[in-house]
């Protein structure tokens, strides 16, 4: 059983107790993805499989055979950052810094959910099929990622300036 981490091939633990979170921090030293509640309430531990946003303290990684698997340190490349990761420095998107890589990786999930037309509990007309990521709309759809800092206004305006869109 393997999984594509970051764009690399890894043999996965033959454990299968092993939470995907654990097997990222632990035994491949990926340290960027952050174990906070490790109940699935803070977010801080959010990586994309396959583009879509999981909680990794709740994932098994035998879930994840064969899978895609992205998380903060696969988001830049090279010495370049993604253009969410240079808004969050811009817009001061962090304090301690804890939450940013679950903020990060949640952000990218979400912009990729609205492309589908996924509704959020916020959209005006979930029939239309469209979503415009208006702030009210990328504060809903972040709800799930905690920043006990106070941050949240500086996420949501880098998340913003990268992605939002206006209303019509």
């Amino acid at each position: 059983m393997s999984v594509l981490i970051n764009g690399v091939a890894t043999e996965l633990p033959p454990d299968p107790r092993v939470s995907l979170l654990d097997f990222l921090r632990e035994r491949l030293a990926l340290t960027g993805t952050k174990k906070g509640c490790n109940q699935g309430g803070c977010g801080a531990c959010t990586v994309l499989a396959d583009g879509v946003r999981i909680l990794s303290c709740l994932a098994l990684a035998a879930q994840y055979d064969g899978r895609r698997i992205t998380t903060v340190e696969g988001l830049a490349d090279g010495d370049r950052l993604h253009p969410l990761q240079r808004a969050f420095i811009e817009h001061d998107g962090f304090q301690c810094g804890y939450c940013t890589s679950g903020q990060l990786c949640s952000a990218i999930g979400m912009v990729a959910e609205a492309e589908r037309g996924v509704p959020s509990h916020v959209t005006a007309d979930v029939t239309d099929g469209k979503v415009v990521l208006t702030a009210d709309e990328i504060r809903e759809r972040m709800s799930g990622n905690l920043c006990r800092c106070g941050s949240h206004n500086g996420i949501i305006g880098a998340i913003a300036a990268t992605y939002a869109q206006e209303s019509s």
